[in-house]
């Protein structure tokens, strides 16, 4: 069995070294591979996630995964116990030295998905495990953390004692509130079923609201068996939301008049409310749904609000509902942009920045406008969170009026913030 195992590793590339034997498949997430292992140092069953690190996206997305992860710790969030590199090397922070990173986690016995594919959940289940994906949402949240793929498969169950945690936090993205971030969030890659109206509409525009429309979704779909909202496409699937959730601020009818005005009716009454959507939940359930499921993420509850609605009063504790002693701030955002500057500076200016294409230093940075590179030296502006290795544009003039304004004088010309 231990050779079979250790065949399946070789087939699908892995290259733990022999600590970890018998390997099975288990599933994919958004950046790897996961498939399952004994450790046989820990004596524990674990899932193992591969992750490639082939180019600078790639090793961008790691690094904010793994950054990510390792902060998160609570009850409903799937644990990892450690990030490996090839033949078990300790990565000690130098992850730009390898070609492939191993996250290894905490097995669970099974997903949603699966759980649903065998059939409806009672709804004393659907609300206990609702409450559990609140609870970890609320923790998410509290640390300026976005899931932003939040469906049934990413969500593991422990039949054994119906322990819910959110897992796969390969496309979450660091959100501080204090700072803007419009215009220099990447696309929200939300599955398209469980995609809210606004991340339909403007999808690099998008708050912690998102995940909890997801939420709802889920709720909706574990109280029935079946997607709430299942289009084929992006628009069949914003023309199913409009024939349910009312449209109630005219910002967002002047939006829908400009870009699809033949979708909407002139009365702006829905077809299929909830209640008739959803004949089978009952009305305690369809109020719960009606405040997260809103087509304005403005009038969202969130999570912390959602668990101290009436609906999720057989299980609410606030006592018991922790949030982030230690949430992101932009500056980790901006650290992990600077630490792979820094790890390359063995290349010349141009190749290290090049690497980096301006789209991506602005959504890492995310203030308004962000930072800019010199077009001619394509080093950064002068900044007092940039490390020794990192050398700013040595001719680099600011003006400080109502605006900042940066003006390189180097015979670049950067772009201004």
């Amino acid at each position: 069995m231990a050779e079979k195992g250790n065949c399946i590793a070789s087939v699908y590339g892995y290259d733990l070294g022999g600590r970890f034997v018998d390997f099975r498949p288990l599933g994919f997430g958004v950046n790897g591979l996961v498939l399952s292992a004994v450790d046989s140092r820990a004596c524990r069953k674990v899932a193992v996630k591969k992750l490639a690190l082939g180019d600078a996206r790639s090793m961008k997305h790691a690094l904010r995964e793994i950054k990510i992860i390792r902060r998160l710790d609570h009850d409903n969030i799937v644990k990892v116990y450690e990030v490996l590199g090839p033949q078990g090397a300790d990565l000690q922070g130098e992850l730009f030295k390898f070609s492939v990173a191993y996250i290894i986690q905490e097995h669970m016995e099974t997903d949603l998905a699966r759980l649903l594919e065998q059939g409806t959940l009672t709804e004393e289940h659907a609300k206990l495990f609702m409450y559990q994906l609140l609870r970890g949402l609320k923790y998410i949240h509290s640390a300026n953390v976005l899931h932003r793929d939040l469906k049934p498969s990413n969500i593991f169950i422990s039949t054994e004692d119906l322990v819910l945690k959110i897992g796969d936090f390969g496309l979450a993205r660091i959100v501080d509130q204090h700072y803007s971030h419009k215009g220099y969030l990447s696309e929200g890659l939300v599955t398209k079923w469980y995609r809210s109206p606004r991340l339909l509409l403007s999808p690099n525009n998008y708050t912690k609201a998102i995940d909890m429309w997801a939420a709802g979704c889920i709720l909706a779909e574990m109280l029935t068996g079946r997607m709430l909202f299942a289009g084929a496409h992006e628009l069949e699937q914003m023309q199913l939301i409009l024939e349910t959730i009312p449209v109630i601020r005219e910002e967002d009818k002047d939006e829908l008049l400009r870009v699809m005005p033949s979708f909407v009716s002139h009365t702006w009454e829905v077809k299929r409310p909830l209640r008739k959507l959803l004949p089978e939940v009952n009305s305690d359930a369809i109020d719960f749904l009606e405040k997260i499921l809103t087509f304005n993420p403005m009038d969202r509850l969130t999570a912390e609000m959602g668990l101290q609605h009436p609906y999720m009063s057989p299980y609410s504790c606030p006592e018991d509902e922790p949030t982030s002693q230690h949430p992101f701030r932009i500056e980790d955002e901006m650290d992990d942009i600077l630490l792979m500057a820094a790890s390359q500076s063995q290349l010349s200016a141009w190749d290290r920045h090049s690497q980096f294409p301006i789209g991506d230093w602005q959504e890492a940075f995310c203030a308004p406008g962000a930072f800019p590179l010199c077009d001619s030296c394509h080093s950064l502006p002068p900044h007092p969170g940039l490390p020794a290795a990192v050398a700013p544009c040595p001719d680099w003039e600011s003006a400080l009026g109502g605006q900042s304004v940066c003006v390189c004088v180097c015979g670049g010309g950067g772009s201004g913030w």
